[in-house]
């Protein structure tokens, strides 16, 4: 059994969908490692992970409209301001979706559908750069 871990750094520079599945495969074929589990970790409250269709940014355009919709960024609704209008929706978003993902590795490439990526969800407003752990463990 092997074990494998990194850090990659998405620059972010608004709220949506960062796809990061070039950077991930890359790292995964790397490694050597042709069977077993990868697990992808948003080391950040305010931005998480999702796996979502990468054909038709459509998709990710009523995503985020969805949740602009669902989590409103108005401070009236919210207790902690002190980081500005976009900061507890933004906890509150990360909070429904994931920060973590447990991908299978199966012949050496994340055993993902057709049309799935997996994306840096950001959810603040202005520019970050965001950290994302990969580790994996296999054969």
């Amino acid at each position: 059994m092997k074990q494998a871990s990194t850090s990659i750094s998405i620059h972010t520079n608004r709220q949506g969908l960062f796809e990061i599945t070039r950077d991930v495969n890359a790292w995964v074929g790397a490694s050597g490692i042709q069977n077993g589990l990868l697990t992808v970790f948003c080391r950040h409250t305010s931005a998480s992970l999702t796996i979502q269709e990468n054909a038709d940014p459509d998709v990710q355009s009523d995503i985020e409209t969805f949740f602009k919709q669902l989590v409103r960024e108005d401070p009236s609704l919210y207790t902690h301001v002190n980081e500005g209008a976009d900061d507890m929706p933004a906890h509150i978003r990360s909070a429904l979706t994931d920060v973590s993902l447990s991908i299978p590795v199966v012949d050496g490439r994340p055993a993902l559908g057709t049309w799935q990526g997996i994306f840096l969800y950001e959810h603040r407003a202005r520019d970050h750069h965001r950290q994302v752990v990969l580790q994996m463990v296999g054969d």
